[in-house]
């Protein structure tokens, strides 16, 4: 398909990010379930429930632009989920195991943080004002869930991990 404006590239990646969401909403349960930290848990589960609200979010954003919600296939997110699969199939310490869930769940936050910072400044840039404020209201959310599985990596898992090794 060749895009001929910010308007075609801006819906393209609005789908592709549309088609992330939902893949989360269902892999989230996976994380969470497989986590031994119960704060990691807790986490994992709410941020099940923002990402519910980032799918809804994205709906009201396409027809702010007059857009039926569509998805195409997101194929960075595929495969960081995937990986993410593999990596809870090995065998791991469950200490390790809920610092390398935060790798992969911060690969996936770091993706998204890119994709809505894009989609926001085109929208901004297209003068969507409904568009922009909807798309920066799920940025932030994004941002601070990056923040809270830093904060657990730093105080908790990471901690346990290393003094599992040190075994």
């Amino acid at each position: 398909m060749k895009l001929n404006s910010l308007d075609e590239l801006l819906v393209e990646e609005l789908q592709d990010l549309y088609d992330a969401e939902n893949q989360l909403v269902k892999a989230l349960p996976k994380m969470a379930k497989a986590a031994s930290n119960d704060t990691l848990r807790r986490a994992f589960e709410e941020h099940l429930e923002q990402t519910k609200g980032h799918v809804n979010r994205l709906e009201k954003v396409f027809q702010s632009l007059g857009q039926k919600a569509k998805k195409k296939t997101c194929e960075a997110m595929k495969g960081l989920i995937e990986e993410a699969g593999d990596f809870l199939g090995e065998s791991a310490e469950a200490p390790v195991r809920d610092a390398g869930m935060i790798c992969c769940a911060q690969k996936v936050e770091h993706y998204e943080m890119a994709g809505y910072g894009s989609v926001r400044t085109w929208a901004e840039q297209l003068g969507r004002r409904e568009a922009v404020q909807l798309l920066q209201q799920t940025l932030d959310e994004e941002k601070a869930a990056d923040r809270k599985l830093t904060q657990i990596a730093e105080s908790r898992s990471n901690p346990q991990a290393a003094a599992g090794a040190a075994r």
